[in-house]
């Protein structure tokens, strides 16, 4: 059994324990009464120039690659600093076992900034949707390679009917196509494998090649250097979504700023 395949059995097994704790009932009419959103493709394109991808900056306190980052990383600290140096969007890992993480970090987040917030996690199940969307998330996760057809489908659709963006991670040009061919346009492409975990450097420009201009593409993984985010616009990414560089800098708000070309 692969990693990712325990990861995914481990999460299956919590969204089942989590369902025997709260009803999906209770997530339902929290999510349909929610009357707040926060536009997350829209924020992408407004912070988007010619020059320099929109920032996705990303909240996580570890991750199976790196191991610890911060585990005591505050995330209304971690987001308030990500908006000031001029972030467009949130990202925050919830899932638990690996990543330290959970909707209590973007409730947190959330309210302590004016940005968009991704759930960012292992979605598996439709409880999850409703979950995220009570929990105040702007968008969700939906990863290609761990979705059939009609799973992925279903998510996608539960997400757009919440007004909870779902974007869409593919890893190659077939999942690219898959993505876009049911109607997803926000695609995020990753640079990580994620059976082995390793970083792939440009996976992301080569991927974003196939898909039509009309896609907003969100490269994702490995990105270190503010150079390298501007060559990531530049082979056609539209956002990167930036993590382990960012919750490592002592000066979060610099270091964001950094990586959209101020000096």
């Amino acid at each position: 059994m692969s990693f990712l395949d325990e990861l995914i059995l481990r999460r299956r097994a919590s969204v089942s324990e989590a369902k025997r704790r709260t009803a999906v009932a209770a997530h339902r009419d929290a999510a349909l009464a929610r009357t707040e959103r926060r536009d997350f493709i829209a924020a992408l394109r407004a912070a988007r120039t010619q020059s320099v991808p929109a920032i996705i900056a990303e909240f996580k306190r570890r991750s199976p690659s790196a191991g610890d980052i911060d585990l005591s990383a505050d995330p209304a600290t971690v987001a308030a600093a990500y908006e000031r140096g001029g972030a467009a969007a949130l990202s925050v890992l919830t899932e638990p076992a690996m990543f330290a993480g959970s909707l209590d970090d973007v409730r947190a987040a959330r309210a302590a900034c004016g940005l968009p917030v991704l759930c960012k996690d292992f979605i598996v199940d439709a409880y999850q949707v409703w979950e995220a969307a009570a929990g105040g998330a702007d968008a969700v996760l939906l990863i290609a390679a761990i979705l059939d057809d009609n799973l992925l489908r279903g998510l996608f659709a539960l997400a757009s009917a919440l007004q909870v963006t779902p974007l869409v991670e593919v890893h190659d040009e077939a999942e690219a196509t898959r993505a876009y061919g049911f109607g997803a346009r926000l695609i995020g492409v990753n640079n990580r494998r994620l059976a082995t975990f390793d970083v792939h450097a440009g996976t992301a420009a080569r991927v974003a090649k196939c898909l039509p201009p009309g896609c907003f593409i969100v490269a994702e993984s490995g990105y270190r250097l503010a150079e390298d985010v501007a060559a990531s616009g530049r082979a056609g990414a539209g956002a990167v979504l930036v993590g382990e560089a960012l919750m490592r800098a002592p000066d979060k708000e610099l270091a964001v700023r950094l990586f959209r070309g101020e000096r």
